[in-house]
């Protein structure tokens, strides 16, 4: 009875924050979602109306072009790491995914300020290069660990037929660890979704609609950022619908990775 009183009270703990945060910004931030909210472009400094529709596009494009660096380089390493275990570069590769796990975001958008936007100038491209590095080594983590629970009967079946060990992991322990793969992604993506401090050192932003990634593009944590520091109401209300927006997509990608879990 007590023990099960104080699960009760530690879970409510944990959810607490959680739903006082939805409610704040379902206060604060629902009358800001309308039409214009998808379709324009914030107002200037001080004028009400205008919306995110460069933000939300803009955070689209970086992350999907994020997802094509850390979903390759990730599963690679993770690949690496799992089936070839007695390999002289493992502990090296490891000690690198560990090291970059560890970078803090703001670090990390530095690091790509100091090797592109230098050289090349800000870009949506050098905004989801950061957020792929970040991205890398949840999906390594993941990708090592699901490949793992593969049994090692299913690799001996496919090498007892004469296949060679690539094609084994490419076409029979890949598709047996899909699920939980996928599953890493999704929990990266909304790892990254959110992080706005390498995006100001990148992607820099832009108050137009850009589809072009190779100059400064906005995205939705930057509007965030700078709405919650502006001066005018109808800026901060903006930024709070957007967090709103942002939350709500983080929050529905998690529970879409635990349901492709619970099924694999």
């Amino acid at each position: 009875m007590l023990m099960g009183g104080l699960i009760l009270l530690a879970t409510l703990l944990v959810v607490a924050p959680l739903i006082l945060i939805f409610f704040y910004l379902i206060r604060e931030g629902l009358g800001a979602i309308n039409l214009d909210f998808f379709t324009k472009v914030p107002a200037p400094e001080g004028e009400t109306g205008g919306g995110l529709a460069n933000a939300i596009l803009g955070s689209v494009q970086m992350l999907a072009m994020a997802s094509v660096i850390g979903v390759l380089v990730g599963v690679s390493g993770g690949i690496f790491l799992s089936e070839y275990p007695r390999h002289p570069l493992m502990p090296t590769v490891r000690m690198i995914s560990d090291v970059l796990a560890g970078i803090p975001a703001i670090v990390m958008g530095l690091v790509v300020y100091s090797l592109i936007v230098l050289q090349f100038g800000f870009s949506g491209f050098a905004g989801s290069m950061a957020l792929g590095f970040l991205m890398m080594p949840i999906v390594v983590r993941t990708t090592e660990e699901v490949l793992k629970l593969v049994p090692q009967t299913v690799r001996e079946a496919g090498l007892a037929l004469g296949l060679p060990k690539w094609l084994v992991t490419l076409r029979i322990v890949l598709p047996a660890a899909a699920g939980g793969i996928v599953t890493g992604v999704m929990l990266a993506l909304a790892r990254v979704a959110g992080e706005a401090a390498p995006l100001l050192f990148t992607a820099f932003g832009n108050s137009a609609i850009n589809l072009d990634p190779s100059k400064p593009m906005s995205a939705l944590p930057l509007e965030i950022y700078r709405g919650a520091t502006s001066a005018y109401d109808e800026n901060q209300r903006l930024a709070k619908a957007g967090a709103l927006l942002l939350i709500t997509l983080i929050f529905l990608t998690s529970l879409l990775a635990r349901r492709a879990s619970r099924r694999k």
